[in-house]
């Protein structure tokens, strides 16, 4: 690189600026690019948790799914109930699938031939038949119906009710009996099935889940 001559006259100078000092701009405009995109990315993040557009609508199916909610509408009105924690059991129960568990219990709310039993007789269903279990409006009308006999059954304590409907009544009875009363009972230390606690606690939570994303489709 040619240099240019020295002049006689003697000129303040500027200090060098140096590679790194000439190529800020540079770097800045990388950073700035940089900055824009995790902001996008976090943007685009935040929608995904919150269910915001089609990519969290999506993900929202996936991991908290909603079916039937005319029917949980319907039936939550019918029996005063939250239509929430119509959905929290639900999702327990089946994740919204309609199948069939090896103790032979049915379709979306899981409900046993004896319990199906002792519902049909209770609400005077005598056209019903086991196979109408496979039926949405059957088994969450039957469900529900359940489920406001077991919070009647228990004075409006939902974890003793969602309790009754994993491990029935009888045990619960039990453990109630155990703790000293309904008023000393506490299911995080008095249930002592590992599965019927984590149940109790997981209802609680998904119900507080489907009221949070999904309080338009549920009426709430």
């Amino acid at each position: 690189m040619a240099q240019a001559a020295p002049s006689k006259t003697r000129s303040r100078r500027s200090p060098p600026r140096g590679r790194a000092a000439t190529r800020a701009p540079t770097h800045r405009r990388g950073r700035i690019a940089a900055i824009a995109v995790v902001a996008v990315l976090g943007a685009g993040a935040g929608a995904v948790i919150a269910g915001v557009g089609p990519l969290g609508e999506a993900v929202k199916e996936i991991t908290l799914p909603l079916r039937h909610e005319d029917i949980i509408r319907q039936q939550a009105a019918d029996k005063n109930l939250d239509p929430a924690l119509i959905a929290a059991v639900i999702y327990q129960e089946s994740r919204f699938r309609d199948q069939t568990s090896r103790a032979g219990a049915r379709g979306l709310m899981q409900i046993t031939p004896e319990t199906a039993r002792f519902i049909a007789d209770d609400s005077g269903g005598t056209q019903f038949t086991q196979a109408d279990l496979a039926t949405p409006q059957v088994n969450i009308s039957y469900g529900a119906y359940y489920l406001r006999y077991l919070l009647e059954r228990y004075d409006g304590d939902v974890a003793l009710a969602t309790a009754a409907y994993n491990a029935g009544e009888t045990n619960v009875n039990a453990w109630v009996l155990a703790a000293g009363g309904e008023d000393d009972f506490d299911a995080s230390e008095d249930v002592p099935f590992p599965e019927t606690r984590q149940y109790v606690h997981d209802v609680a939570d998904r119900r507080d889940q489907y009221r949070d994303r999904y309080s338009d489709e549920l009426g709430l």
